[in-house]
């Protein structure tokens, strides 16, 4: 989530809870313990006054490049015995793994609304 807010800094709750594939509810607590660990802080959308925004604190900012640096570090590691030939198969079979992984919250928020729906609710 952090991540998501560094590249894209002003996500709704909603916004994050689609990237994080939970619930709005679900965000809503993380983003709460974020803000109270000063990692984040929540604003006023610019057009939409009752919906707020989230951006990184200056301390958030500072704990991404952390983490994206060590991510890196490991990456590196992981890698290196790989040839170029098994690091594109490798790139390939995750990309196929996340695509899986989208196509289904995809489904489940249709069906979800699709139920809604049908019920009323």
């Amino acid at each position: 989530m952090l991540s998501a807010l560094d590249a894209e800094p002003g996500l709704s709750n909603a916004d994050l809870a689609r990237r994080a594939f939970v619930t709005p509810q679900t965000m809503n607590s993380i983003v709460v313990l974020l803000e109270r660990a000063g990692l984040v802080e929540r604003q006023p959308h610019e057009e939409h006054g009752r919906v707020l925004t989230t951006v990184l604190t200056p301390a958030g900012v500072a704990l991404v490049r952390s983490c994206h640096e060590a991510v890196e570090r490991i990456e590196e590691r992981m890698l290196a015995p790989l040839s170029e030939a098994e690091r594109g198969q490798l790139a390939r079979l995750l990309g196929a793994c996340v695509r899986a992984i989208r196509t289904e919250a995809q489904g489940g928020r249709h069906r979800r609304a699709t139920r809604r729906r049908a019920t009323g609710r």
